[in-house]
This record gives C-alpha cells, structure tokens and sequence, in this order.
C-alpha cells in the first residue's frame, strides 16, 4: 500500500498515501473548530494552526505505533520494507512472517504497549505540569488518541494487532500458522460486520453509538480478514504438498552425451514447446543447460558427433529446489527472485524436473477435481 515517498525512518522507507491528506485535513478543521470554540481568546488563525498541529502529533502517535512493531521485527532478524500512513492509521510491511508463535506475538505487541506507554507518559505530564488551556487541551486529546490506539489495536481480530496476537497463540497451541490465521480472520469478520451493523444502526439513528466512520473501519476489517482467510487457506493447501508432486510431466531433460542429431530428432523437430533443456550426466545429476537456438552455432554435418555438452551452459544460474520442499516454499522462492521456473532436484542431486507457475495451477487444479470427484 505505497504511496507518496516522504523520506526514511532509521532506514526505513517512509510513504504517506494519498488518503492520509483527507484525514489531515478533516483532523485540522474538525479540532480548529472545537479549539476555535473552546478558546475564544485565541483569535481566527491560532486555533488552525493548533489544530493543524494535533493532526500531525496524530499521525506521529500512528507512527510510534507502527515503529514499535518495526524495531521489534528488526530485533528478530527481519527486515521491514516499509512503513505507510493511510487513512485508517499505518501499516509496516514486514519482508517476511516471524518463524515462531513467540516472535509474532512480541512484533504484535509492541504496537499497543507503545501507544499505551505514550498515553500513559502524556498523562503524567498533564498531572505534573501546568500547561496554558489550550495547549493542555491539545495534551489530553492526544493521550486520548494513543489509548484509542492501543486498545482498538488489541481487537482481537486480523488485520488488526489483536488478530495477530490472537494468530500466535492459536499458531502455538496447534502447531500451524495457517490455522492461526483462520481463526484470527474469522475473528476479524466477526467484528467487521459487528461494526458496519454499529455503523449502520447509528446513522439510521437506531443506535446511540455508531457513524458512518464505524461502518468505514468495519469494512476495511471485512476485505481484510477475508483476503487474510484466503491467503491462509491457499498457503495451507500449497504446504500439504511438495515441490516434486508438480513437476511439469515431460520435463524437458536430455542426457550429456547425446549427440545432436538425436537431440534435434527425439527432442526439438516437430515439438515447439520448450526453447530450452536441462542437461543431466548418466546418474541424472544436473550439469546445465542449453538453448535450441544455439544448435545453429554447430553445422549440421556435424551434429552426429557433438554431444549436448559442447553446447551446454553451466548449472550456476539455474534455479533450483530440493523436492522434498513443500509447494508453498517453491511458490514463494519463485515470487521472491521473480522467476518463471524452478529445477526440482532430490538430496543427492538427481533432476526430478521442472517446475512452472503454470504447472502449479494445473497440479492444483487437478488435485482440486479429484477430491470433488
């Protein structure tokens, strides 16, 4: 959810999107009006300013808030790609989920204790200082923000903190990240449609609580929870099955020593599917690979006796994963080096094929109509 690069925080990319502007000015012009109210001594443009101010100090609490998550992933060995203000607080975009239940529970709760120590920090200050009216009035506005903050954060429901908390004990109980997931993501529909019906029944005048802003957070946390629901069960269902199970039947794999003349005969004439071939020795071990094209190098008198091997370009950047890996692991190490294919390899080395995003889908396809058969 990037937006607007505004700079870097301890080395952070730091971006605001474009909503971010709508909730500034609604937060300088809703609470320059109460202060325009409340102050009267203040003239026509100080309470602006002020106001203006709050709505800054606000987005500096959503920021706090979001570092805390971010120092503590860091702490964990994991890098944070991003922090984003929008219009329904921030977001810091982790490189990758934490390896422990215990790890995700403390990146979770470091967000909440912030704000609740930054509310409980602002709170003393007011006790212990005499500020001028205004001012304090500022002060306890933002203690308010940073309560609000934490305690909503803390819902137990994704995407919300809370939901993430809820995910690492589910996860340490079962054994399953996914199925914390699940759980945390039925959660956080559950509180969804509680809010959107709060939202609804409150602007209809039903109810004495609820707005049009509940209805708004209510739907964010729906399309949330369900994308978070759909991503678990699709990563739960790529983590029942390994890498060698959706090999591209046929992979196109040819012996070393073959000359070319076969090659072109059993492999390349006639068939114009692959452009391209693994090349395996007599044991099945990966040497590399070749590119048909490059037959053209080679004069056709001679191709009964050059083997593939003449032609053959070295193994060190083919990608490759160990076929016991599960399909989850092999999707995201094709998503994260943004490659079409990975070779898919036994521990000793022997090539059991390759493997496409395009043979993912049919292997999952195919696996999802034999079990509704």
């Amino acid at each position: 959810m990037n937006g607007i690069r505004v700079g870097s925080l301890f080395g952070i990319p730091f971006y605001v999107n474009p909503s971010w502007f709508f909730v500034l000015a609604l937060v300088t012009i809703s609470y320059g009006a109460e202060l325009a109210n409340q102050f009267s001594y203040l003239g026509t443009v100080l309470p602006w300013i002020l106001g203006f101010i709050s709505a800054l100090l606000l987005f500096a609490s959503v920021l706090a808030h979001e570092l805390g998550h971010s120092f503590v992933a860091i702490a964990k060995g994991i890098e944070v790609k991003s922090i984003t203000l929008f219009i329904f607080g921030g977001l810091a975009t982790l490189e990758k989920e934490a390896k422990t239940p215990l790890a995700s529970f403390y990146i979770a709760i470091a967000g909440p204790l912030v704000s609740l120590t930054l509310f409980a920090l602002l709170i003393l200050i007011q006790a212990s200082v005499t500020l001028p009216a205004a001012l304090g009035a500022m002060l306890s506005l933002l203690a308010y923000i940073n309560l609000v903050l934490g305690v909503f954060n803390l819902i137990p429901g994704l995407p919300l903190d809370g939901g993430n908390i809820l995910k690492a004990i589910v996860w340490k109980i079962t054994g399953n990240p996914h199925k914390g997931v699940l759980f945390a993501s039925r959660s956080g529909q559950f509180f969804g449609w509680l809010a959107i019906t709060t939202g609804a029944l409150g602007v209809l005048n039903i109810l004495p609580i609820g707005s049009l802003w509940t209805l708004l957070i209510g739907w964010f946390l729906l399309q949330n929870a369900g994308f978070s629901a759909q991503s678990a069960r699709i990563q739960e269902k790529l983590s029942s099955y390994t890498a060698a199970e959706a090999v591209t039947p046929n992979s196109p794999i040819v012996q070393a020593d073959l000359n070319l003349r076969a090659f072109a005969n059993d492999y390349v004439i006639g068939q114009n599917k692959w452009k391209k071939f693994l090349v395996v020795d007599n044991e099945g071990q990966l040497l590399g690979s070749i590119e048909v094209d490059e037959m053209k190098k080679v004069p056709t008198s001679q191709w009964t006796e050059t083997p593939v091997a003449q032609l053959m370009h070295g193994k060190d950047k083919i990608e490759t994963i160990e076929s016991d890996r599960t399909l989850l692991e092999a999707v995201k190490l094709i998503e994260k080096n943004n490659i079409q294919q990975l070779t898919v390899v036994k521990a000793d080395g022997v090539v059991v094929g390759l493997l496409e995003k395009a043979s993912i889908i049919n292997f999952l396809q195919k696996e999802a109509g034999l079990k509704a058969a």
